[in-house]
Parts: C-alpha cells; structure tokens; sequence
C-alpha cells in the first residue's frame, strides 16, 4: 500500500459547540520554573497568580500545573508526601485558592496533577510501612504494607529481587528495606525512583483515599486533573517476571502481550468511578492521562465515553517531523479516537522530553526516548530547529481536538544543552551515573524580562534553582511582545485564529495534491494548512494566507522549506 494513501485515509467530521476540553488548547505550567514571587529561586503559586495575564493573552483555555502538594522533591514534586497540601516551597492553599479565583476570573481553567501510581517514601503511608505498623485510612486501621507491593526476596536469603522488573530511571524495580533488629528484610516496588514506592492498587483502600483526594480538590473548584502514569497504576496478580525484559527492558514491546506491570485491565473500574466523581461537579470537569498506551486502538479503551475524557497523543509528540511518519500517526489518532468519540490531542512538548525547537535542529530520535542533549552530545542547529518548530506549531494548531502547549515554546525557548553537571537534578542523571543527563534542559526557568536580574525577570533576585543559559536573553518575553514575527506573536495570532475560525471544532481530510513526502495538507472547514517538508519552493492553492510560520511570507504564493500556511479559501 502507498505510504501516502488519502483514498483510504479517515476523515473527521466537525463537532461544533462541544464541551471546552474536545477543542481547548490546554498550557502546562511547570511551577518551579514558570515565575517565582519571593525571589528564593523556585517558582511558586503567587508567582503563577502574578503572570497569569499573559497567558489569557496568549490565548489559552486552560492551564495544567504540574506538582504543587508537598514532597521532599527527590523527583520535582512527583514524589508527593500529601496529597491535599500544598509544599511551602509553592506557597499555601490559601495561595493556591487565589490562584485559582485569579485565572478563573480571566476564563481560564486550571487543571491539577494527579500522581496516583505512587507516594513519596515520606508519606506518613510508607513511614509506617517501613516498621510493619497500622495507618488509618478511611476511618479503619489498617495494616501499612498492604497499601504497597512489599515481598521477600529471592535466593537462599532473599538477597535478589522478587522479580526481575527494571526501574524506568534505571537499575532494578526493588529496594530493600532493613528490619528494626538492622537486618536485611522485605523489598518494595517502585517503578520510578526509589523515593517513590509503587501503591498497591488491588488495595480498596487506596482506591477509597484517591476518590476522597479527588473530591478535596473538587471541592476547592479545579476545573479537572492530568493523571500521571495512569497506565502503570495495576499490576498482574503476583507480580511475574517480565517476560521479554532483555528486548522492552523497563517498557513493552508494542503489539506483544502487555508486561506485567503496564496497561493491567482492573484500572478501567477506577477511572469510571473517578469520571462518574467529576460529573457529580457542575460544570465541564475533564480528566486527561499520561496514558503511555500503544497502538491507539488500544490507547482508546482509555478514552471510553465513561473513562478519562482525554489521553496524550504521544504516537504524534514522537513524530521525528517526518511527512510519511505525520501522516500515518495522524490517521490512526482520528482513526482509534473518533471510533470512541473522543478527541484527539496533540502535543509538540512536556517537562519530559527535549524542546522542539531544540529537538529538530538535530537528530535525537523519538522524543519519549530521548536521554536528553548535554555539553558532550551533538548540539542542535538553533535556527533550523526554530524554523522548525515554529512549522510544527502551526501544523499541530490547525488539527481539529484539544491542543498542549508546555511553558517557554510560546518564546521558541531552545533546550538548555549546556547544564553542567552540578547543578543536575533529575533522578535519572544520578542512576544512571550521567549516561543519561536527563530532563533538566527543559525545565529551566522562563526569562520574563530579559536583564531583571540574572534569572531575566524570572524573580528580582536572580536566584534559580536551575540556571539559564545566556541565550535565553534574546528569548524573553518583552523582547517580543508586540513584535512583529516574533514566536510569541506568531502563537498569539496563530491562538486568536483557531478560536475565530473554530479550528479546534473542525472537521479533517488531507488534500490529495498536498500529500507526500516533500509536503503535507489538510483541509479544516474552509481553511487549508500546508507543510513544505522538503528543499524547493511550493506552489500554493488560491486562496488568501491568513498565517505564515516564517515573517514576510503572508502574501506570496509559494510555500519556503520548512515554512507551514494558514490558507482561507473564499466561499
């Protein structure tokens, strides 16, 4: 079959006037590194509050924030210690309440992170498990291991592993803990970072205390919650071995049987018992998940009209840009999603993955299996990757479905590649012994103002708990507002029109004689978005170009390498 077939290609239809959430363009908030008020170099919630402006501005619909609850911060706030507080690094709940009220007030929506597949070794939960003692959940005393996956191990003294599962940040799945007398004992499970022990989901128990969590923060009025590692939260009766763990190592293999360990059924049951909480709310409450879940058909399941309203689209975000690559992704997307009637998303970046601006400068691979770009890595091309990117944005933007963008790619924000080593702090970096450098390049903090201080307008005291390399300078927020050509002008034009034209709503089909590997169209309602992948100029269609990713290309007639059009036809 033609890798470029539109005759067997879906077609999506438009859903006009559906709930925000099916066509909202949703922007994540990293705090630490967003903006910070009290100057002691990590972002917090009065800073957000502070900013929360500019992204109305922007055009946005929603904002998700990352980890904000209390955590010894071993793994930036995913290792949570209690789930219905706020760490005083970010502030207060009375902090975050104002927050809230502020962006509600704008018209924003304000989803939160949800951190279900695991705690911090902190939590009062885990404290107690270490010692074999009993914990009250839910009004009950209960045993606290049974909360988690605590097992003996193997060999003649139980001194190997249960099973042979790897951590996703490298080395072993199991850590063994030391009995009161110091003597070796049981191991406990976490898929992550040994600060971050699996919860035992099988446990009603936890399953109660979450939905108790759910309504905490309902009840303070956040619009919905972006699930993390939904997909990992059961595990297979026993805990098996993974089969095939010498080829899928830490992950799976896809189109193989699922590993015990990812994509376990029991986790449907919980999620329609979480959407029936959040539809219990008025107004449009919505639930996203970080479902790293393939094929899509698959991924689908997750998406059921009783299930989670949205799932990342990860099969685009690891695209590599690549025309025949695009075009397959973006089939099975409406393909697997529409068959369930749920929307698509799209996703370009997160916290966890190499910015795309930086990423298509060079040649790094998937952007879910990147190890990150340090001083000794092959450094990218900084304007091929923002030509780039700035395509790609306005490609993913004119796609019917709801949208993310992650904070800083509204400023063409390139990775910080330079980090030295000390100032590392991403648990893989250190698990690995610096064979992965890890996630730190993109979570550097935003340059507002660009000469405030030494952090850019960051805070006014120059502090940052990860420092930002000299370029973003050039990349703050007042050298382009205003400015013609400017990435944050090109987002906010490219923002205003979607809405206007209710792109987001739209329905889809390739055009045929836009279709291949130099060049890929689609059609959304009357507007036509074109890509030139290759090395020639394009002839475009006529029609009046409403946007151009590249300044000084709005009225021309042919599409520049790399250049992405926004094309009106007259009805």
């Amino acid at each position: 079959m033609p890798k470029f077939d539109v005759t067997t290609a879906p077609r999506h239809e438009a859903k006009v006037g559906n709930q925000w959430w099916r066509s909202g363009v949703i922007y994540q908030i990293y705090p630490r590194s967003f903006a910070d008020a009290n100057g002691d170099g990590i972002g917090d919630l009065a800073g957000i509050r502070s900013r929360l402006g500019s992204l109305a501005a922007l055009g946005v619909d929603a904002v998700w924030l990352s980890p904000f609850y209390r955590s010894p911060q071993k793994d930036a706030g995913y290792d949570v210690s209690d789930y219905c507080d706020v760490d005083p690094l970010f502030g207060t709940l009375d902090d975050f309440d104002a927050m809230l009220t502020a962006a509600h007030s704008l018209g924003l929506k304000v989803l939160i992170d949800l951190v279900p597949n695991h705690t911090s070794d902190q939590h009062k939960w885990f404290q107690a498990a270490l010692t074999g003692g009993l914990v009250e959940v839910g009004g009950a005393k209960l045993a606290a291991r049974d909360l988690y996956h605590f097992k003996p191990g193997r060999g003649v003294a139980g001194e190997l592993p249960p099973n042979n599962w790897l951590s996703l940040f490298g080395g072993p799945a199991w850590s063994r803990i030391r009995d009161e007398n110091g003597e070796p004992g049981d191991w406990y499970l976490h898929l992550f970072d040994s600060s971050q022990p699996d919860l035992n989901w099988a446990n009603p128990a936890v399953q109660a205390a979450f939905e108790e969590i759910l309504h905490f923060w309902l009840d303070r009025g956040v619009d919905g919650f972006r699930v993390d590692q939904p997909h990992a939260m059961a595990k297979a009766a026993g805990l098996p071995d993974h089969p095939d763990v010498e080829r899928a190592g830490a992950g799976f293999i896809e189109g193989e049987a699922a590993p015990p360990m990812w994509f376990q059924p029991e986790v449907h049951p919980i999620f329609r018992r979480w959407r029936a909480i959040l539809e219990s709310y008025p107004g449009e409450r919505a639930m996203c998940g970080e479902a790293y879940v393939l094929p899509l058909s698959l991924m689908a399941q997750w998406v059921r009209p009783d299930e989670f309203n949205q799932t990342f689209n990860f099969r685009f975000l690891d695209s590599e840009w690549n025309a025949a690559t695009l075009f397959a992704n973006i089939n099975e997307s409406f393909e697997a999603f529409d068959a369930v009637g749920a929307p698509s998303t799209w996703v370009l970046n997160n916290h966890d993955v190499i910015r795309h601006a930086s990423r298509f400068g060079g040649n790094y691979g998937r952007a879910t299996a990147s190890d990150g770009i340090g001083p000794n890595s092959p450094q990218p091309n900084a304007a091929t990757g923002l030509r780039k990117a700035r395509g790609a944005t306005m490609f993913m933007l004119g796609l019917p479905g709801a949208s993310y963008i992650y904070q800083g790619e509204e400023l063409g924000l390139p990775e910080h590649t330079t980090l030295a080593e000390v100032f590392r702090q991403d648990p893989t970096f250190a698990r690995t012994g610096g064979e992965r450098v890890g996630r730190d390049g993109c979570r550097v903090p935003l340059p507002w103002e660009a000469g405030a201080g030494d952090a850019n307008g960051f805070n006014q005291t120059g502090e940052a708990w990860l420092p930002q390399p000299e370029i973003y300078r050039a990349y703050s927020r007042d050298q382009q507002d205003g400015v013609a050509g400017s990435t944050l002008e090109l987002y906010k034009q490219a923002l205003h029109l979607r809405r206007n034209l209710r792109l987001g709503e739209g329905s889809f089909a390739w055009l045929p004689e836009f279709t291949r590997d130099e060049v890929l169209g689609y059609r959304n309602g009357d507007v036509l978005v074109i890509h030139n992948f290759g090395n020639a100029q394009v002839t475009l269609p006529a029609g009046e170009v409403v946007l151009s990713s590249l300044l000084g290309m709005q009225t021309g007639h042919s599409l520049a390498p790399d250049q992405t059009v926004w094309l009106k036809l007259h009805t």
